[in-house]
């Protein structure tokens, strides 16, 4: 055996960038790592655009910096400096004809206060009655694997679920909360269901329990490029290879001629580029959509092929327009509103970047970005640029009362972007996780297997890494033999 292992990370998004980095920092000499990309550029929908002379990003837009692991590569990558919070607090919901406030002190939609949901007018007397009703209902008994409607909608009620908790998980899972798994989706409101017989108490003892301080969401100066930049620059000794497209995965057996593969000595694996070319792989990690590793796993372990091909895909599009100035008739005092489902609009969510992102402000214009498309609802997909453009502007005419047309807008689709936890999700990955058994060597990680945003990413990339750095030293160092 060589006593240098090399590592094929399969995937230039944010999943395979901070694994490669973490590997190439880690692994020490005896660790080659290649990173595969099959685009012409990395960072995957981490996409940062000039508009309006701004850099807004296309696709997320910010990191979750309570999240442990995205706090720590934020500092060892030391961009603590460039952090950018919020310029606004709070947000608002379009129902029944009117931006209403989101109400403060909520979880994921679900009430912590009633006071304040009264209050902001999202629900009827009738409808915020029904929400405490959870105060003294008896435990809900579900599924191993509710959905998140099966969850709430007993507990508080159609008008919670359909006002706040729908559009909230829309915005952030471009799904519907009828279809995705609340133990996938929303794990801390499953967890709260399991061990509390009011989710509403058992929600509020955990605010007061926190100890969380600042802003749980930022952004970076520049814009989240910036931290592909950073992760790029960092690559030391890292093969990065772009159009790299990979068309298969296979097991390289003892007997094949490992003098015929590229880079040497024989590996686990043998991964198959687009070109005929081959690459020799001790290690092979799939930091890619499900339905990308469902094709390459096919050969090497079949039935976690079948499982990641389970995962569906939402198809989205952000919007970028630019309003005069004199056109906004409506305060930006928040970062936005989300739309319910049930109002039949096109949009998701909209955010106000002036009020979101201060760097973002102009004495002149207003960046409005719009966000299109969830599960189930792909209107927007047959809609040329400009007919989509003039639909987006005319809800916002209706929710916002913009007085003039946008002087530009920036379009960027994103096909198959957001994967759905629906109902199941865990088994699935349960079901991945034992067929990965059979094939050591073989990682898969991304938004499909981790969480859903650039930090959860983050957080499930620093643990393949570390799972793969172990068994790399332990492999580098039985090929030297006894001391």
């Amino acid at each position: 055996m060589s006593n240098h292992q090399r590592v094929v990370v399969v995937g230039g998004g944010v999943s395979g960038l901070v694994t490669a980095y973490l590997l190439a920092r880690d692994g020490g000499p005896g660790v080659d790592v290649v990173l595969l990309e099959a685009s012409e550029r990395l960072g995957g929908k981490i996409l940062t655009q000039d508009v309006a002379g701004h850099p807004v990003d296309m696709g997320p837009d910010a990191l979750l910096v309570r999240l442990p692991a995205m706090r720590a590569l934020l500092e060892d990558l030391d961009l603590t400096g460039a952090i950018v919070a919020p310029g606004a607090s709070g947000a608002f919901i379009w129902s029944r004809a009117r931006l209403r406030p989101l109400p403060p002190s909520t979880l994921f939609g679900i009430p912590q206060k009633l006071l304040p949901l009264l209050r902001s007018g999202l629900l009827s007397p009738l409808g915020v009655a029904r929400a405490a009703l959870d105060l003294v209902l008896p435990r809900t008994r579900t599924s191993d694997d509710p959905s998140v409607g099966e969850l709430v909608r007993p507990r508080f009620g159609a008008q919670v679920f359909e006002r706040l908790v729908d559009p909230m998980l829309g915005g952030v899972h471009a799904g519907r909360a009828d279809e995705l798994s609340a133990q996938s989706s929303v794990p801390e409101i499953a967890a709260l269901a399991r061990r509390s017989r009011s989710i509403y108490l058992g929600s509020r003892s955990m605010r007061r329990g926190s100890t969380a301080s600042g802003p749980a969401l930022v952004t970076l100066e520049g814009g989240l490029t910036r931290l592909v930049e950073t992760l790029v620059g960092r690559l030391d000794g890292c093969d990065v290879r772009l159009g790299a497209q990979v068309t298969g995965l296979r097991r390289d057996g003892a007997a094949r001629d490992a003098d015929a593969l590229d880079g040497g000595g024989p590996g686990g694996y043998v991964v198959e580029l687009a070109g005929g070319e081959e690459l020799a792989a001790d290690t092979v990690v799939l930091a890619t959509p499900a339905y990308v590793a469902a094709d390459l796993l096919a050969r090497v372990a079949p039935d976690a092929a079948v499982a990641a091909r389970e995962v569906p895909y939402a198809d989205v599009a952000s919007l970028t327009l630019v309003y005069p100035r004199d056109a906004v008739t409506h305060g930006l005092d928040g970062t936005g509103f989300l739309v319910p489902p049930e109002e039949g609009l096109l949009l998701v969510g909209c955010s106000w970047l002036p009020a979101k992102w201060p760097h973002l402000t102009d004495p002149s214009s207003v960046l409005i970005r719009a966000m299109v498309g969830r599960h189930g609802d792909d209107r927007f997909a047959s809609m040329d640029d400009d007919t989509l453009v003039a639909q987006v502007h005319r809800e916002l005419v209706q929710t916002m009362g913009m007085s003039a047309a946008p002087t530009s807008a920036h379009v960027q689709r994103w096909p198959r972007a957001m994967p759905q936890y629906t109902v199941g999700h865990r088994r699935r990955l349960e079901r991945i996780d034992h067929a990965l058994t059979d094939v050591p060597g073989i990682q898969v990680t991304g938004a499909a297997f981790g969480g859903v945003g650039i930090a959860s990413c983050v957080a499930r990339a620093q643990r393949t890494a570390a799972a793969l750095t172990t068994d790399v030293d332990s492999a580098v160092a039985s090929s030297k033999g006894p001391a």
